[in-house]
């Protein structure tokens, strides 16, 4: 049975009505990172989640059209349920929204065991194997997003936001005309989301913001929340944000980059080493090692779409080939100048399409194996990057990918063995409804000459 603490929901009911909270939101994460949940009243807070809520298991593998993709214990079993508990410590007033808190669930299979398809489960799982180490991970994520506005001339019916060339790295209203980066700045700090910094990205319309970093499960709230966040800031305008890794052919994708470093249960920092080789400790060059040998399975979920693969290649600054380097932009692992208690590895991989809790999940799992079985990295990258006489290429496409993830038996143990054929059943469904989509580019193509 699933064991709920009723005087404590008794008490955050109190809490939020003192408050002035009437509702409460009650979300959390499907395969893909949109959010799920259900308005609930305060009044009826206590009573309401007594014995959680419950949700159609087979909400984790609906796809963005619809369609609800059967994985183990889904349709075919007759669409059973799931059941969502508040995590109390999560609770957010929601600046934008007068009178609306909001928390983030965990999900559970009704004989009160955790779901292991949810994202957030799949970190925890993480996150407790390098607790057997004496090791607690810190994470530090970054996001690169295009706003768009309505355009009805577009075949999209959107088009780039503040278009102008060469705003990377500006502020103000130079290349984003109505200034919607500082106000989303602000609200998103009043929701409690640690966010540092934002400037414009090289493309029209792309910007950054930067979260600051904590422990693993924190990190990856904060950026589930931040996606969300950002797209209901820009419903509010008439716009749209977009996490989509590459939304236009003639410029560059959107990001995820993750800065991940370790410490020890009293705090000692563990990727840094005055003695070691490039200033880093055995821990930190195991953790680059294991990444880089796991990368592959890794793209996976941190490039967990058909589009991701557009957005790699010579010169785009995504990485394409499976590579390290010190303080490096065009290598997939960098590391930063930073040393003491900022020594940290950042993973470039990413885009931004990605799920925060897979991809910082895949991250740290890639790292645990490689500090677990003291992986030592190859010759670190000098120069410019993007030489396939240097380096091994990262898959080009999805389907090679979700290959990779299947085949890396280590890396799928670490995630759970059924949240991995979850995932690669939702996937190759996807692939499966793009190979018969007849795309623009087809058209284009092949109309008029054949």
């Amino acid at each position: 049975m699933l064991a709920v603490d009723a005087q404590a929901m008794e008490q955050a009911q109190e809490d939020m009505s003192a408050r002035q909270i009437d509702v409460v939101r009650l979300g959390y994460s499907d395969l893909i990172g949109t959010e799920r949940g259900r308005d609930l009243l305060v009044r009826r807070f206590a009573r309401t989640v007594g014995d959680g809520v419950a949700f159609c298991r087979s909400v984790y593998g609906t796809s963005p059209m619809g369609d609800v993709i059967d994985i183990e214990g889904g349709l075919s079993a007759g669409l059973p349920d799931v059941i969502a508990v508040p995590d109390l410590s999560t609770v957010q007033d929601v600046p934008w929204e007068p009178g609306v808190a909001h928390m983030i669930a965990d999900v559970f299979d009704p004989d009160g065991t955790p779901s292991q398809e949810s994202p957030r489960n799949v970190l925890r799982r993480v996150v407790e194997r390098f607790s057997s180490l004496g090791m607690r991970p810190v994470i530090g994520p970054e996001f690169e997003f295009y706003v768009l506005e309505p355009c009805p001339e577009s075949p999209t019916g959107w088009k780039r936001y503040g278009e102008g060339t060469g705003n990377v790295y500006t502020a103000g209203y130079k290349g984003d005309p109505e200034n919607t980066l500082l106000a989303s700045l602000r609200r998103l700090d009043a929701y409690g989301l640690d966010v540092v910094a934002a400037n414009h990205e090289f493309a029209s319309g792309q910007f950054e913001i930067n979260l600051w970093h904590s422990g693993a499960l924190d990190a990856a709230d904060r950026a589930f929340r931040f996606k969300t966040a950002v797209q209901e800031l820009a419903r509010m305008r008439g716009k749209l944000a977009t996490f989509m890794a590459k939304p236009f052919n003639d410029e560059g994708g959107s990001g995820f980059h993750v800065h991940f470093s370790a410490c020890a249960d009293d705090g000692t920092a563990l990727f840094d080493d005055p003695s070691g080789q490039d200033g880093l400790s055995m821990v930190a060059r195991s953790a680059v090692a294991g990444m880089l040998a796991h990368a592959p399975a890794l793209a996976a979920l941190l490039n967990p779409t058909i589009n991701s693969y557009k957005r790699f290649g010579p010169d785009t600054l995504a990485p394409w080939l499976v590579d390290w380097g010190l303080d490096n932009r065009s290598a997939m692992v960098r590391i930063p100048p930073e040393r003491g208690r900022a020594a940290r590895v950042e993973l470039r991989l990413g885009d931004a399409s990605a799920n925060p809790y897979l991809g910082i999940a895949a991250v740290m799992a890639a790292a645990y194996l490689g500090i677990r079985d003291k992986l030592e990295p190859p010759a670190k990258l000098e120069g410019y990057g993007y030489d396939v006489d240097k380096a091994p290429r990262l898959p080009d496409d999805l389907g090679t990918a979700l290959d990779a993830l299947t085949a890396d038996t280590e890396l799928a143990e670490m995630l759970g063995p059924r949240f991995v054929a979850a995932f690669v059943a939702y996937k190759r469904n996807e692939l499966e409804r793009f190979s018969r989509w007849v795309t623009d580019w087809e058209f284009r193509e092949y109309a008029y000459h054949l």
